[in-house]
């Protein structure tokens, strides 16, 4: 199960080491369609995870689980053959679709299948290898890529994604189904609301962010979430009740969740093209420049537990939003001449951030559903990741684009991507050094978003502070929140 979290999370990062090789390929991406390669098996990922889970009450967490490895696999192969733009982001979408039905699954078949006194250490593992997915997909897609060509990345997801396939059909126990009815239409307005968010942030530098395509996205993502809002309302058997939010503790925990992952991959979104560009990293060197992050969610792991006991939940999280906070804001004062070891000493800070949140969110989200909801439950959990894993490559990707084109060389003006600068002008260097702007500006505004996102959640642990609502039991176990009336 594993195995199959950091297939699917991994695919995630390393897509980000492909973007100079994309930029520079045949087939001759904007820089917005750079992020929608990026951003378009994130979005389809995270709003149809819930549905996954959902599926995999209704027929069985195992079969849907493998159905989702068959499908990861074929949508791989299409982006691998992809001739142009177009089919390259169907094949991502269909990549989205069979990852939706195998993260949430995964842990579900893993909280059957573990004994009652060690599900709070399954989840805590299940949590912590979505935080070394992402490592390992920058490190195992920097090893791919060193072949020479960005189709080699999605072919190698293929047998990959089979091997997987193998592997649950041989170990993965078969579980109990509820019959619990789908709603296909409530999935449908929560994909076109998030791409309509994300159409109005990505096209918001190269349309501008008064013109017609990017006003439009804004309002069409707000009346699209009122009416996914409204359907899972009045529906008998939602796939996500929004009146569960009313639980002050699950509430903030998924705005933590988003907001982790906002900065997360941000960081892997920005990091893949500044190593290459400004540092002059391959990208089997910049795909292993991001393994400091990943030292403290291996070492400290298991500790978090201890900690949140000694210190309280309150200061965990507050502890953890200082810290990758902080840390995006240190990694936002390098440039070409930073020495790589004070850029490694600021990725640590921001895993440490990460290794303190991960688990602890992770608890108080998994325990505020019952077993027979675990598939809708961890699906939850998938869903603010990805969410926030879209918002952030979408934030940042923009912010990067715009200070760049505005810090080029006159001669150079009108590029989007770094490729095409470089193509235009003969001043390598100043291209270079507006794209260390570009990169500096995204990752500060991701870094001031996770410290006043973080504050708001912290804030609210802070006004709930008398009823400790949710204090881990000294077994190490996760809490469980009662269920709102119905």
């Amino acid at each position: 199960m594993c195995a199959c979290v950091v297939l699917v999370v991994g695919m995630v990062a390393a897509v980000n080491l492909a973007v100079p090789m994309l930029s520079a390929s045949a087939l001759h991406p904007s820089a917005s369609a750079l992020v929608w390669i990026v951003d378009t098996y994130v979005v389809v990922f995270a709003c149809l995870v819930i549905p996954g889970g959902a599926a995999g009450d209704r027929f069985g967490r195992k079969g849907v689980l493998l159905a989702g490895l068959g499908l990861f696999a074929a949508g791989a192969l299409l982006s691998a053959l992809a001739p142009d733009v177009a089919v390259l982001l169907a094949g991502r979408a269909l990549t989205g679709v069979g990852a939706a039905a195998v993260l949430p699954n995964s842990l579900a078949v893993l909280l059957h299948a573990a004994p009652a006194d060690r599900k709070a250490a399954t989840i805590a593992t299940w949590a912590s290898m979505t935080g070394i997915g992402g490592v390992a997909g920058n490190v195992g897609g920097g090893l791919v890529l060193s072949g020479g060509s960005w189709r080699w990345l999605f072919a190698a997801a293929v047998p990959a994604a089979l091997a997987a396939a193998a592997l649950v059909a041989r170990t993965a126990p078969v579980s109990s189904r509820h019959d619990r009815p789908l709603d296909p239409l409530a999935a449908l307005l929560l994909v076109a609301a998030s791409v309509a968010l994300l159409v109005g942030i990505v096209q918001g530098p190269e349309a501008g962010w008064g013109s017609a395509v990017v006003v439009t996205g804004f309002a069409a993502a707000a009346v699209l979430f009122t009416a996914w809002t409204l359907r899972e309302l009045k529906a008998a058997h939602p796939l996500l009740d929004p009146r569960l939010f009313r639980i002050a503790g699950l509430r903030s925990a998924c705005l933590g969740m988003t907001t982790v992952f906002f900065g997360m991959f941000a960081l892997f979104y920005v990091n893949a093209s500044f190593l290459q560009y400004a540092k002059g990293f391959g990208v089997l060197g910049t795909g292993l420049g991001i393994v400091p992050l990943t030292v403290p969610i291996v070492l400290g792991g298991r500790h978090v537990g201890h900690l949140t006991r000694r210190i309280g939940l309150d200061a965990t999280v507050a502890l953890a939003f200082a810290f990758v906070g902080g840390g995006l804001v240190g990694l936002s004062t390098s440039d070409a001449q930073t020495p790589y070891a004070q850029y490694a000493a600021w990725l640590v800070v921001t895993g440490i951030g990460v290794t303190l949140a991960l688990p602890t969110l992770s608890g108080v989200i998994a325990g505020s559903l019952p077993p027979a909801q675990a598939g809708v439950g961890t699906g939850l959990q998938a869903t603010t990741r990805e969410f926030g894993s879209a918002l952030g490559v979408a934030v940042a990707g923009t912010v990067m684009t715009a200070e760049f084109t505005a810090a080029l060389p006159p001669d150079a003006r009108g590029s989007r991507t770094v490729a095409e600068a470089l193509a235009r002008t003969a001043h390598a260097a100043d291209v270079v050094t507006a794209f260390v702007e570009g990169t500096d500006a995204g990752l500060r505004v991701a870094g001031i978003a996770v410290l006043v996102l973080g504050a708001l959640v912290a804030g609210e642990a802070w006004r709930r502070r008398p009823s400790r609502e949710f204090p881990f039991p000294r077994d190490g176990r996760a809490p469980v929140q009662p269920r709102p009336e119905p």
